[in-house]
């Protein structure tokens, strides 16, 4: 399973951390991902990481201003998000995947139930 927290409301210019808590899988042997779909969007791939923690990528949309990183020890992933915008207001996902580093979401096995985030002007 794939728990996210750390959704909410907040206005633009604002911070928001999300977490991801894995169970039931071995965590540090996954790619982990974090997505987002707004209403009537399709589902945009915004950040990767890979096992080893030493490598990620970023969407054009989001690169310089959110980071992700993870805790392998505590089976949990991260997504700092600073500067946020009205239009990154969406639903975000965690993913776990045995996959290359990317954001390509049929690639992912693993999906959490999603975080609302909405950022007000």
């Amino acid at each position: 399973d794939l728990v996210e927290s750390g959704g909410g409301l907040v206005q633009a210019g604002g911070s928001l951390r999300l977490s991801c808590v894995a169970s039931g899988l071995p965590f540090k042997d996954y790619v982990m991902g974090w997505f987002r779909q707004a209403p009537g969007k399709e589902r945009e791939g915004i950040s990767s990481i890979n096992s080893d923690d030493d490598a990620t990528v970023y969407a054009d949309s989001v690169k310089g201003r959110f980071t992700i990183s993870r805790d392998n020890a505590k089976n949990t992933q991260y997504l700092q998000m600073n500067s946020l915008k009205p239009e990154d207001t969406a639903v975000y996902y965690c993913a776990a995947g045995r996959v290359s580093l990317g954001t390509r979401a049929y690639e992912y096995d693993y999906w959490g139930q999603g975080t609302q985030v909405t950022v007000s002007s």
